[in-house]
């Protein structure tokens, strides 16, 4: 399964705010958009998942034209984690969980005894199993974030669309939340996630492949350690950054202060 756009315009009614966009997403992959706010971020994913029309280009699911296939269609294929989700009414953790089984039983289908079953083994893939019978309101920021990444599992689709999905989490939360990421897209798992993020460094802690949006275009791809140099990302940001190597080899994004004694690559 693959999405892929080609010249892709994105807007909202006919007023533009990116074009000529390529991707494309497949199995065993990551692949992270950066960009500052305003940039397109999220209204390029509600073109992707087909909630906004595109406004040109091409934008296919497996080949076939995303406009021409119906939102089950769609749905079994490509699953979405939004920033935040505050239900209408008090659910459990797994009721939450259970509504990612939608797609597949119909809206108004009751839940059988495997949908429960694929729901709390979703939860237990990501060592939340717990949390099951717990009012989903009354979870922290990262326990809810891991139980929208569980209602994307019980969807079985193999495509993961994730509108930043650690924003307003905690530090801890956060390596939590990235952890369950990469696990999602680990080779053999057959699934492929596109997520955007203000931080670069996630984007090299998880080894993806990087999509750089900048005044609504794609100014660079590629593999993380190739696109974010330093020089780009101060192009993009507006703000002088550096990127250092650690003493254990690993490279992270940082302000370029004066006083900084570390080698800039």
């Amino acid at each position: 399964m693959r999405i892929a756009a080609r010249d892709l315009a994105i807007g909202h009614g006919r007023v533009a705010i990116g074009s000529g966009l390529s991707l494309d997403l497949g199995p065993d992959e990551i692949v992270c958009l950066l960009g500052p706010n305003g940039c397109g971020k999220t209204t390029l994913f509600r073109t992707l998942l087909g909630l906004l029309p595109r406004l040109g280009g091409r934008l296919t699911l497996d080949g076939h034209d995303i406009a021409r296939l119906s939102r089950r269609q769609v749905a079994r294929s490509v699953a979405y984690v939004p920033q935040a989700h505050t239900p209408p009414f008090p659910f459990d953790a797994l009721d939450v969980v259970l509504m990612g089984r939608t797609a597949r039983i119909g809206a108004f289908a009751q839940p059988s005894a495997a949908d429960r079953g694929m729901a709390l083994q979703a939860l237990d893939a990501l060592g939340i199993a717990d949390l099951a019978g717990r009012d989903y309101a009354r979870l922290s920021g990262g326990q809810r974030q891991l139980v929208l990444i569980a209602r994307a599992l019980a969807q079985e689709a193999p495509l993961i669309v994730m509108d930043e999905p650690t924003a307003s989490l905690d530090f801890g939360n956060r390596l939590a939340v990235l952890d369950r990421i990469a696990a999602l897209a680990r080779p053999g798992a057959g699934r492929g996630v596109i997520l955007s993020t203000h931080d670069p460094d996630q984007a090299l802690a998880l080894g993806a492949r990087v999509l750089a949006l900048s005044g609504g275009r794609i100014v660079a791809a590629g593999p993380a350690d190739t696109v974010l140099t330093a020089e780009r990302l101060t192009a993009i940001y507006g703000v002088p950054l550096t990127v250092e190597r650690t003493a254990s080899g690993r490279r992270v994004c940082l302000p370029a202060l004066q006083s900084s004694a570390a080698t800039i690559t």
